[in-house]
């Protein structure tokens, strides 16, 4: 079977399952497991590398406005590698290539591959879609196998917390987003509590009024797309109103960089380190007092 994958979430599932000698396309975002790297790339995106936040922001929004795609394939790759599986998602169409985008080329395809839509929205959404591609590829054992140990993973992890800390997620920085769909969910599994995000539904922006009255003890940064280490350039450079620098989280030190593109913004295997890291941060937060702070913590990657 030869499986072209549209997205980064696609890839790690079907690498999780074993099917990783069968993924013959990815998308230039593909980039775990470090083997997906050396496979061809059929998706691009249309927007510059290294623009701004507030930058990217507008041209989605322009792009989505007039109705083209942020993304383009390579068609003639397509066809080269004929592909009899292609994994793609209709969840967000500024996140990862969507139907949409295919379907000028489908019909050139020979011969015409299967199409997989993932769709999440919960956590119990990102499991079904492991077992769909599970069934889909031949590999329904090893869903199932998987699924269970990412229940084990979660359900195992210690949440003796002395309080439940009050939590903003950021998907985007600037302008600023809720953490939408499964992050909420993430949130409550480590012990938290989701200020503004809503389980199952779209991230939103945000305005500051309603971010200063949230008043969280903890912002998690996790703009989508982002490693680590790029989160934490991000908050080092975007110029940030008055109003960020009065939350009580930035004045007490209680911003972190997470690596989105790992745990949080993908919906496949790893959201469950997500949901470990996240517990580990929230079991060492303590209340504090309203002082001034103005160093940036990391967490410690999950084990």
């Amino acid at each position: 079977m030869r499986i072209c994958s549209f997205l980064p979430s696609g890839t790690e599932i079907l690498f999780a399952l074993g099917l990783g000698e069968s993924v013959c396309g990815v998308t230039f975002e593909c980039d775990y497991p470090a083997e997906a790297r050396s496979r061809p790339v059929v998706v691009y995106s249309n927007l510059a590398h290294g623009l701004p936040e507030n930058e990217i922001d507008r041209q989605v929004k322009d792009s989505s406005g007039r109705g083209q795609s942020l993304y383009r394939l390579d068609a003639e790759k397509l066809r080269e590698l004929r592909p009899d599986v292609i994994v793609t998602q209709d969840l967000c169409h500024v996140c990862a290539a969507s139907p949409d985008d295919l379907v000028a080329v489908l019909s050139t395809l020979r011969p015409t591959p299967t199409v997989l839509a993932l769709t999440p929205h919960t956590i119990n959404d990102v499991w079904t879609d492991i077992q769909t591609v599970g069934e889909a590829c031949g590999r329904p054992h090893e869903a199932r196998a998987l699924i269970a140990e990412l229940n084990r993973q979660v359900a195992g992890l210690n949440r003796e917390l002395t309080e439940a800390p009050r939590v903003l997620c950021l998907e985007w920085l600037d302008p600023p987003y809720a953490g939408g769909h499964w992050v909420p969910e993430m949130v409550k599994l480590a012990g938290g509590i989701d200020v503004l995000g809503h389980a199952g539904e779209p991230g939103y922006e945000l305005d500051w009024n309603s971010i200063v009255s949230s008043d969280p003890d903890i912002i998690l940064a996790m703009p989508c797309g982002y490693h680590r280490h790029e989160v934490q350039n991000e908050l080092a450079t975007i110029a940030f109103p008055p109003p960020w620098h009065s939350l009580r989280a930035v004045r007490q030190g209680n911003v972190f960089a997470m690596d989105a593109s790992s745990h949080f913004s993908r919906p496949g295997p790893r959201i469950a380190d997500g949901v470990v890291e996240m517990t580990r941060l929230f079991t060492r937060f303590k209340p504090r007092s309203r002082k001034s702070v103005n160093t940036l913590r990391q967490p410690r990657r999950s084990a």
